[in-house]
């Protein structure tokens, strides 16, 4: 896919939370290394090769002992970009293959331009994403909780594609290790009163995710998390 600029994006730190994705995840840092040079792979405990193999591919790796969840990867992938480098902007990216790197450069130039300071990615403000009208459902359903819950109005609050720029990352202090730190971020976000924006994405539902069945499963613990939080 066609690059929208030259020039690696060099302020910018990638943080992939990563969980037994070793058949995926080298590809996956290839093609977004093309764009951002600098990523963090926290390992949350994988059982397989997935540190090991994301390493090799040319990221920074973190490990965690015991496998913590999703939330709390990011966290410490955000606390590393934070405390270790001098990244302007963090992009929290997911190790599947669902995210695609042009709509991440995307998200950048537009919080770079727009000065915001967060960008949310959304996959319900155009038609490119399929999700299948059970997952649409159930999503939405987890997006107008969230949105009682935050006071923000989103069209898709649980996309793990987001920009967050420096300032606003360090009001980040993720409590919930489940689906649930999806809301908790927006959350917390939203009491920064910082420039935010939605962004339209295409979320890739590839034949490997849906092979693993986490595309249907994941929408329904988001739902469930959302409503026990």
């Amino acid at each position: 896919m066609r690059r929208m600029s030259p020039a690696p994006v060099s302020d910018t730190w990638l943080v992939i939370p990563l969980f037994n994705e070793a058949t995926v995840v080298a590809d996956v840092i290839a093609e977004a290394r093309e764009t951002f040079p600098h990523i963090v792979c926290v390992d949350d405990a994988s059982t397989d090769d997935s540190g090991a193999v994301a390493r090799a591919a040319g990221a920074v790796v973190v490990t965690h002992p015991f496998n913590l969840g999703q939330g709390a990867a990011l966290q410490t992938g955000v606390d590393y970009a934070l405390t270790a480098t001098d990244a302007a902007y963090i992009v929290t990216f997911d190790a599947d293959g669902q995210h695609r790197v042009v709509d991440a450069e995307a998200m950048v130039e537009r919080a770079r331009e727009e000065d915001l300071a967060i960008v949310f990615g959304s996959r319900f403000l155009d038609g490119r994403t399929k999700p299948g009208w059970l997952r649409r459902i159930i999503l939405k359903g987890a997006v107008w909780i969230t949105n009682q819950q935050t006071g923000l109005r989103l069209s898709d609050a649980h996309n793990g594609l987001r920009v967050i720029r420096r300032d606003a990352a360090g009001a980040l202090h993720l409590e919930q290790n489940r689906m649930a730190h999806a809301t908790e971020i927006v959350l917390q976000l939203s009491r920064t009163k910082l420039p935010w924006a939605e962004h339209p994405v295409h979320i890739v539902y590839t034949d490997y995710s849906r092979a693993k069945g986490q595309s249907l499963m994941n929408s329904v613990n988001i739902l469930i998390d959302t409503i026990l939080k």
